[in-house]
């Protein structure tokens, strides 16, 4: 009975200093009350949620059953949209605060809402080593579902709710991309439901160009319903070696070397200034010494980019084997570096072992409960970019970088890209190093402007011919976005399959000065 009346007691005080300090003024400077007391415990129960979900689909087989009639429904939605008239856009009717984009999509409350609930593993070929899902499966859901089996996908982009819709018709990255390229690079085939409501399946070999042109395109082509994405036999870790090393030129040139080595399964830098980094490499394996296993998704372990950082202040390099599905989603418990300025105190060691099992938050339910003061405070005091730029540009691009926003820690990771037809490829005719920059947290440069910042910036990776994601704010013009991304194929196909009139271009959808 003591303890209800001292939780009570807790609430009273706690509803006092709201009301004394005022609600939104809470929600700005003290978010941590706010995501602690409440976002925590939503998480769980959605996390518990989804996870009884995909057990229950598997155990009782319903999804491959189900996938067919509800594609079927998605047909119909569509055809009843042109019986209408075709007056508006269509766009998926999954709420913009379930996406992992910081961007609010506007958009969804004037276009034609397709209701599209396709979240299940569909098929494990493991004689094509293929497995075959549903849009919104997520990157959890997938390795979860997968590592039992002895098998995983070649690319897993970080953070658990990583939709594989979303990185296909956007796009996603890991550090083994130098070797199998961005997540569309590892898809065989998708299926979209088109603006006619005709299903149609494209590969390399069948409907090429439509193959080519769905990355990137932001579900402005069609409705993806299913894809096909290569599999590789898993290990059970990785063997991790951490190398810190001084001096941008030198970073540079061992981040580059070491992208180089095919040998290399996985190659990452994390850049923590100007002229410190600790450069990290792995391989896959299925023998580890027992003394240097790190299982650092434990829910109690430092934080990922923490626990990196101790050898660069010690100056040693180290050896550890980190669980292949611990390794994949290593950034996730942090949300890479983000969670720090939304619970301060969330590594320390108490908060760890005694909350540690809550987190992270779901990045949809901090988006829902934002509010428009919070949301502004984002778009002028803080960045989320991921720019891609050629590996021989790396060391103007961080200095770029360091001029224009003063972010630290930087995530570098190495791709290749390929000289496929589509939005994104290199400049010349063969495939080319390319290597993510990622910039995630406050700015410390004097009189950052979010706007006139970061059209410099896109103004600089245009230059050297990269790229810049598209989940993020994007200013540029149409003229500029175009010079950045190659339209030739997109246009082409949007003209023949009649999608003027049933999807926003690309650019309308994501950029702001179309949206404001």
């Amino acid at each position: 009975m003591s303890a209800l009346w001292s939780v009570g007691a807790g609430l009273l005080l706690l509803l006092l200093w709201v009301r004394h300090r005022g609600l939104e003024a809470v929600l700005v400077h003290h978010r941590w009350v706010f995501v602690c007391l409440f976002l925590l415990p939503l998480s769980i129960l959605f996390d518990i949620y989804y996870q009884l979900r995909a057990w229950a689909v598997w155990r009782l087989h319903s999804a491959p059953r189900q996938h067919a009639q509800r594609v079927r429904h998605i047909q119909a939605q569509v055809r009843e949209w042109k019986k209408e008239g075709s007056k508006r856009y269509m766009c998926t009717g999954r709420p913009g605060w379930l996406t992992v984009s910081l961007r609010v999509g506007k958009y969804k409350k004037i276009h034609k809402n397709i209701m599209i609930n396709l979240m299940d593993v569909l098929e494990v070929d493991s004689e094509r080593q293929v497995v075959r899902v549903e849009p919104l499966v997520s990157m959890g859901q997938l390795t979860a579902h997968l590592n039992p089996m002895g098998w995983t996908i070649p690319v897993v982009p970080e953070l658990d709710d990583l939709t594989v819709g979303g990185l296909i018709m956007g796009t996603g990255i890991e550090s083994s991309s130098h070797i199998y390229g961005l997540f569309q690079h590892t898809c065989v085939a998708y299926e979209l439901v088109l603006a006619d409501g005709s299903l149609v399946r494209c590969s390399p070999t069948e409907n090429s160009d439509l193959f080519y042109a769905v990355p990137w395109s932001c579900g402005t082509l069609g409705f993806l319903v299913a894809a096909e994405i290569k599999m590789i036999p898993a290990k059970k870790y990785v063997k991790i070696h951490y190398e810190p090393v001084r001096g941008l030129q030198k970073i540079c040139e061992k981040f580059t070397e070491e992208s180089k080595k095919k040998e290399n399964s996985f190659v990452e830098g994390l850049l923590y200034s100007l002229d410190e980094a600790v450069i990290m490499t792995g391989v896959l394996t299925d023998e580890a010494e027992q003394s240097k296993i790190n299982r650092i998704g434990n829910y109690y372990k430092p934080w990922f980019f923490k626990h990196v950082e101790k050898y660069l202040k010690a100056d040693r390099t180290g050896i550890e084997y980190i669980p292949s599905r611990h390794y994949y989603h290593r950034h996730t418990r942090s949300i890479f570096w983000e969670l720090q300025d939304i619970i301060p105190f969330g590594n320390n060691p108490i908060f760890r072992y005694l909350f540690g099992w809550m987190v992270p938050p779901k990045i949809s339910l901090l988006k829902l409960t934002q509010g428009e003061a919070i949301r502004k405070l984002y778009e002028q005091h803080h960045v989320v970019q991921d720019m891609l730029v050629p590996m021989k540009s790396l060391e103007k691009s961080i200095q770029t970088f360091h001029v224009d926003l003063n972010v630290y820690p930087l995530w570098l990771c190495p791709f290749i890209l390929p000289n496929n037809p589509g939005m994104v490829h290199p400049k010349g005719d063969e495939a080319e190093l390319y290597v993510d920059i990622g910039a995630y947290g406050e700015p410390k440069r004097k009189q950052f402007e979010a706007r006139a910042s970061m059209r410099q910036m896109e103004k600089f990776v245009r230059s050297v011919h990269g790229f810049q994601m598209l989940y993020a704010d994007c200013y540029m013009t149409r003229e500029e976005f175009w010079d950045m991304f190659d339209g030739s194929l997109y246009h082409k196909l949007r003209e023949e399959m009649n999608c003027k009139d049933a999807f926003p271009e690309v650019y309308d959808k994501i950029c702001k000065a179309a949206r404001h």
